[in-house]
């Protein structure tokens, strides 16, 4: 009979391995709580005073154990489950009740199987009277030096008394299955028994849970809900084992859902009934789960959301409840004084505390400097309705008219990038500004460059044939340097919009810049080599003479913004790195002023100051003595009209070439006649005496040259006076 035993107990163990091994069909994790936040939150409390000790008479009295209406997700104690399944049916189908050997080893090996597993037991019921006969338990013993753990015993004894007060107990012989102290089945629908809800321990102090499985005859799944019989105890009695749930951790965060609007349930070790119990301010904070707290409330901390501070930026949750607490018992204002963030001031998302943590914009100071430009815009409209009055004054007939205005309106849209970089700074804001600084450059400069590049290669030349760039062939040129320049600007503004970076100034307020890169720094390299190339284009025609000095004031206008560029890259680079909106708004003004209305002031300034003096149409002296006409000023500043030829010009440059030659003329014909004439006596070293040098100058290749020189030059000695002829001759040349 022993062997007979020790077999059977040897094949329950090796199946109780088995079903260790195998793992269990996960069933529904666990059902969403319809409970109210006030029933969760009396549940919590009664929870919270058993673990911190305030038990009140829960453990003074029988039954020694308090339950809390609490489901417990059972799916990770499945693989228990179903070992307590598997030995309850081999208890019915061995019908060997009576057996105390084997019931003894069913309960150690169970207890050894499984680590979370406390006690395990079978109460046996006598099959004829329905008296409880024999009670073998075992229970895990507290180790007195971790990890040594003594081997569990297994009490067996066959007068069972005080049954109905242990928690997995219920009685009901030949009545219907149906008790308060257990929780219904959610794990699987094929149990065939039942977990009860945790309760307290008073004994261990610990909360257990315990699952219960009738020994009848007929095991009717205890979970389905839709068989007409439930299971009764009749036959042999009850299998129960005990689970230790206290690691578990209560988790009171508000639940997640899924994409499909569903609440994700929590990782096994936390308590997923009492989700959204906190007691964090739902409108400033967030509340951030935190484990190891075990069965007490406040295992959580409050963090303020985005947009709002504290002094604290997290609450620690313990606090948090004892606050809410006195809040709602005695109107105590702690709760809403220390652990309620408060909102950030405007266009703030991260501050620490009320103080603006954005930069101030001083709007007055702003619209004043704009309110400049727009008027620095109004007089260039002026200009150019000047410009195209006075186009056939020679002093803006040779610098070409549509040039001029052409530079004027690069400079209105270099101004506009006051007005782009106005208000707080976005998307579109940006784009204008790239727009509006880049475009009005390559505008003004280009045009400006171009007619000093005509200079260039006028006085270049080698040949005695006359070079002519008209304006329609300048234009030629700078049509593909603008499209260039727009295609650019397109398919930047397209493909990589320019946006803002959130950026600090020296007193660590934040405020908005438009962002820097790649594009920016390809076409400021383009825009520095361009100007490189103008400076030397300037550079070599430093020396060149023309009329109205056009070229030296756009080298001048060059240089200047040349200059300005490097000056303005050290201040906002170097000097001031972390300066704030305004001052960055007014570097861009000075950057404005001295390099757009500068330049005006260099190209268009002498213009209208000879037009106030009456003189727009005279050539300059200089230039005339070092005999520039007015044909080969076209040639370099001035512009052939896209008209046909104009009679008027070349009947003044014949004019001036015919007066030139009759007045050289007469001057040798003068000479000539006085030279050697006995009837006329020179004075004593007079202009015609012997000693002097003007007949072997007259007879040199240059005499014409350098007797019309030195009679320009105004030689005004009294003993070198010519006679009234020679002198009214000399002056015609």
């Amino acid at each position: 009979m022993l062997l007979r035993g020790r077999g059977i107990v040897w094949v329950v163990g090796v199946m109780l391995v088995a079903c260790g091994i195998a793992r269990p069909a996960e069933g529904s994790a666990g059902r969403q709580e319809t409970d109210s936040v006030d029933v969760r939150d009396s549940v919590l409390e009664e929870v919270t005073e058993m673990t911190s000790g305030y038990h009140g008479t829960t453990c003074m009295q029988k039954p020694y154990h308090r339950f809390v209406r609490a489901p417990l997700r059972v799916s990770r104690f499945d693989s228990s489950r179903q070992k307590a399944d598997l030995i309850a049916r081999l208890l019915r189908d061995l019908n060997k009740p009576d057996d105390t050997r084997l019931l003894e080893m069913t309960v150690r090996n169970m207890l050894l199987s499984e680590r979370h597993i406390e006690a395990a037991r079978v109460l046996v019921r006598d099959t004829t009277t329905g008296t409880l006969v024999r009670l073998t338990s075992t229970h895990r013993s507290q180790p007195h030096y971790p990890p040594t753990e003594d081997p569990p015993k297994v009490n067996t004894t066959t007068e069972v008394t005080g049954v109905e007060y242990l928690p997995w107990y219920e009685d009901v012989y030949n009545q219907t299955w149906n008790s308060s102290k257990f929780q219904e089945n959610l794990s699987d629908p094929v149990f065939i028994g039942w977990w009860t809800y945790p309760y307290y321990h008073c004994n261990t102090k610990r909360w257990l849970l315990s699952y219960t499985v009738p020994l009848i005859t007929d095991l009717i799944s205890g979970g389905n809900t839709n068989v007409n019989t439930v299971p009764k105890i009749s036959d042999f009695g009850m299998l129960s084992l005990d689970v230790d749930v206290t690691s578990l951790d209560i988790n009171q965060c508000d639940p997640t859902y899924d994409s499909d609007g569903r609440i994700v349930d929590p990782p096994e070790s936390q308590l997923s009934y009492f989700l959204g119990t906190h007691k964090c301010d739902k409108e400033s904070a967030k509340c951030v789960f935190t484990p190891g707290y075990g069965w007490l409330r406040g295992g959580y901390k409050c963090e303020c959301r985005e947009g709002y501070f504290a002094r604290n930026k997290t609450f620690n949750g313990t606090l948090v409840e004892v606050a809410w607490a006195s809040k709602t018992q005695s109107q105590n204002p702690t709760y809403q004084m220390l652990y309620v963030c408060h909102k950030c001031p405007p266009d703030c998302k991260d501050c620490k505390s009320d103080e603006p943590c954005m930069a101030y914009y001083n709007w007055p100071f702003r619209i004043a400097l704009l309110t400049i430009s727009i008027l620095c815009i109004l007089l260039t409209l002026v200009l150019m309705g000047m410009v195209y009055h006075y186009r056939s004054v020679k002093v803006f007939r040779l610098a070409s008219p549509t040039f001029l205005c052409i530079c004027l309106i690069g400079c209105i849209i270099m101004y506009l990038e006051m007005a782009a970089i106005f208000p707080v700074l976005d998307m579109y804001s940006c784009v204008a500004t790239k727009w509006t600084r880049h475009l009005g450059f390559c505008i003004t400069f280009s045009s400006l460059l171009l007619k000093t590049w005509r200079v260039s290669l006028t006085y270049r030349v080698k040949s005695a044939h006359k070079i002519k760039l008209t304006d329609k062939q300048l234009l030629q040129w700078l049509t593909p340097m603008l499209l260039i320049m727009v295609i650019y600007l397109s398919a930047w503004s397209l493909s990589a919009t320019p946006t803002t970076d959130e950026i600090r100034d020296s007193s660590g307020l934040k405020f908005l810049q438009c962002e820097y890169n790649w594009w920016d720094h390809s076409l400021a390299m383009g825009e520095v080599l361009f100007l490189m190339w103008g400076v030397k284009v300037c550079f070599s025609v430093r020396k060149a003479e023309s009329f109205f000095d056009e070229a030296t004031y756009i080298s001048w206008a060059v240089y200047n913004i040349a200059v300005v560029n490097i000056v303005m890259v050290t201040f906002h680079l170097l000097i001031f790195p972390n300066a704030g909106p305004d001052i960055k708004y007014l570097f861009g003004f000075l950057r404005t002023q001295c390099s757009t209305t500068m330049t005006i002031l260099f190209i268009f300034g002498p213009k209208f100051y000879r037009i106030a003096k009456g003189t727009g149409d005279q050539y300059d002296n200089r230039a005339r003595a070092k005999g520039v006409t007015a044909s080969f000023s076209l040639n370099g500043l001035g512009v052939m009209n896209e008209e046909p030829a104009d009679l008027y010009q070349e009947n003044e440059e014949l004019k001036e070439e015919i007066q030139k030659l009759a007045a050289q003329m007469e001057f040798m014909k003068i000479v000539h006649m006085e030279m050697n004439n006995r009837h006329l006596k020179p004075k004593p070293g007079g202009y015609f005496s012997e000693k002097n040098s003007v007949m072997n100058t007259a007879q040199s290749p240059g005499a014409k040259n350098t007797m019309a020189s030195r009679i320009e030059t105004g030689n005004e000695n009294s003993s070198s006076r010519l006679s009234p002829a020679a002198e009214l001759a000399s002056e015609r040349v």
